[in-house]
Order: structure tokens, then C-alpha cells, then sequence
């Protein structure tokens, strides 16, 4: 077992979840309850990852990150150093390739507030921040949990993406994904075995919550 790789897999991942918490709640918000004509090229933007390759997303990501483009240039100007094969450049390439793991059961759970609800809030003299969260939030803790969860999950099993952009230093850029694909090439599939059953039974659990969460609501409401 990688333990190394192990802990900078979960290192990365509850960063991820943090940053996707900040950044994917007031898109997802926006998307949910902002009209406008043109905001189906926004949501196809956000979607983008589900469809394209890791490694095609990864090649773009070293361009955008790499010493040539604005903004490699100004973290290398600001750190020192550049974002590629770096834990940082690890932490910006996985908040993009997860960004819709996060948004799209967000933006799904804020559309299916009662738009009275909001209206009645609106008429109490409450601000737009107030109803978000009186209202807002905690009607949507179900699809919260599902995009925090899925995050999760897709972090953990990353490979292509994380392949391209970080390579694989250990200590580093080393996921247990990565560990994994070395272990298999090794011919340590010992190893490789361990590490992959830990990752199957993390999966299991993780998926179990969100099943069982989302399922808690309908088996209360057929009871009553």
C-alpha cells in the first residue's frame, strides 16, 4: 500500500471539495435562478469535462497553466515557480475536470425550490442573502451532498488529467491512481490489488451515503 500516495490523494481531494464549495455554489446559483438568453452556452462550458477526453482536457490545461501563458506567468512571477507538475497545478486542473460533478446536482436541487417560497420571503422584506440561506440552502442539502460526495469520488479515481498535468513525483503529483498504473506496470499486483480494493470499498461507501441520503425523504413521506 502507497500510504504516501494515499495521503496526497485525500490531501488533494478534501481541497478540491473546499474550492468547489466556494467557486460551484454561486454558479450553480446563477445557473438555477438568473434568466438569460445565452446561459446554455455557460452551462455547455461547465458540462465540457464530462465529455471530453482526460488527456484532451489535460493538454489544455498545460497550455493555459505552462511559462507562455498569462497566467503561468504571473504565478511563476508571484511563487517563484510554475503550476505545472506541481500539487497546485494538481489542485486547479482537478477543480476544473470536477466543476460539474459539483454544479449540476446544485444547480438542480436550487430549481426545484418553490419559486413562492421565495416570492414569500421576498414580501417579508428579507434580502436576496437572507433567503439563501433561510430558504435556499436548506431546502437544497440533498443535492449539496450529492455534488460534495461525487466530487469526492471523482478526485479520488482521477487519472488522465492528473497524468498529464502533474506527472508523477512522488510526494508531489503522486495519486493512488497513479500508484496504481505503477504498481500494474511493475508487475506488483499485490500492490496494485490492495490500493484498488481500498479505492472500490471508498467508492461503495461514498455512493451508499448518497443513495441512502436521497432516499431518506421519499421513505418518510410514503410513511406518512
Amino acid at each position: 500500500m502507497d500510504w504516501q500516495a494515499l495521503i496526497l490523494t485525500l490531501k488533494l481531494d478534501l481541497v478540491v471539495c473546499g474550492l468547489l464549495i466556494l467557486i460551484g455554489v454561486p454558479i450553480a446559483f446563477w445557473l438555477a435562478f438568473w434568466h438569460w438568453r445565452w446561459k446554455f452556452l455557460i452551462e455547455a462550458v461547465v458540462a465540457l469535462p464530462l465529455v471530453l477526453p482526460p488527456t484532451v482536457l489535460g493538454f489544455y490545461m498545460l497550455l493555459a497553466m505552462g511559462p507562455r501563458s498569462p497566467l503561468g506567468r504571473l504565478y511563476e512571477r508571484l511563487w517563484g515557480h510554475g503550476l505545472p507538475f506541481t500539487f497546485e497545478g494538481l489542485v486547479v486542473a482537478s477543480v476544473i475536470y470536477s466543476l460539474p460533478f459539483m454544479v449540476q446536482p446544485v444547480t438542480a436541487a436550487f430549481s426545484a425550490v418553490d419559486p413562492k417560497l421565495l416570492s414569500a420571503s421576498a414580501v417579508l422584506g428579507a434580502s436576496r442573502v437572507r433567503t439563501f440561506v433561510r430558504v435556499v440552502l436548506p431546502l437544497s442539502v440533498s443535492g449539496l451532498l450529492t455534488g460534495l460526495v461525487l466530487t469526492f469520488a471523482h478526485t479520488l479515481g482521477e487519472f488522465g488529467v492528473v497524468l498529464m498535468v502533474g506527472g508523477n513525483i512522488p510526494g508531489a503529483t503522486r495519486t493512488v491512481s497513479i500508484s496504481i498504473y505503477d504498481n500494474v506496470q511493475a508487475l506488483d499486483f499485490a500492490s496494485a490489488g490492495q490500493t484498488s480494493l481500498v479505492l472500490l470499498a471508498a467508492s461503495f461507501v461514498i455512493l451508499s451515503i448518497v443513495y441512502a441520503r436521497n432516499r431518506a425523504p421519499v421513505l418518510l413521506l410514503r410513511k406518512r
